[in-house]
């Protein structure tokens, strides 16, 4: 297991890159999919990663308690060498109701971790609905907690998102998440 911790690509307000993406429903995802939400909170996870998993009952929670927001999960791992992260075993991590994010979807080209300079799971993304674009408001740790184990204290998204559905900027410095490196192809 690499740790790694995320990086800033995308400056806050920019646009985000749009993606085509299979969710585990069977369905195929666009951020236009999304539309009717005021933000995004789009992470990049995984099913195998002891720090994905250890915000998965946060991420769960942020899903059932804000309407305005979707959680969208993006596992780009490369399943070929980590078969807990391929498609199947994500949608049975769905029916099992381990993960219960508005969509949780496959990117098995990489390409969208890419595009967001995407390098650990997690790494979440807050992007704002700006009517005709999603912009990125907040990239950056989703709680204090930086081991699987530890007990978060602060929780940095929850700021995040009360500031983007205020129509505020979020006022949090750059804190980069920590997670198992992207297995990339």
């Amino acid at each position: 297991m690499v740790m790694k911790e995320s990086e800033a690509e995308i400056e806050r307000g920019d646009p985000v890159p749009n993606f085509q993406l299979r969710g585990t429903d069977g369905e195929r995802y666009t951020l236009d999919d999304f539309s009717g939400y005021e933000a995004v909170l789009l992470v990049f996870t995984c099913n195998h990663c002891p720090y994905a998993q250890a915000k998965f009952d946060l991420l769960n929670d942020i899903a059932a308690e804000y309407e305005e927001v979707a959680v969208v999960g993006v596992n780009p791992n490369d399943a070929e060498e980590y078969p807990d992260d391929s498609f199947e075993a994500m949608q049975e991590w769905v029916e099992e109701g381990r993960i219960q994010y508005d969509a949780y979807l496959h990117d098995e080209t990489q390409d969208v971790a890419d595009a967001y300079g995407a390098v650990c799971t997690p790494d979440p993304f807050l992007l704002r609905n700006e009517g005709d674009e999603f912009t990125l408001a907040y990239h950056g740790r989703l709680d204090d907690a930086l081991n699987p184990d530890a007990e978060p204290t602060e929780y940095h998204i929850h700021d995040a998102i009360e500031s983007v559905l205020a129509g505020e900027d979020v006022a949090l410095e750059f804190l980069p998440s920590r997670g198992c490196s992207i297995k990339w192809k």
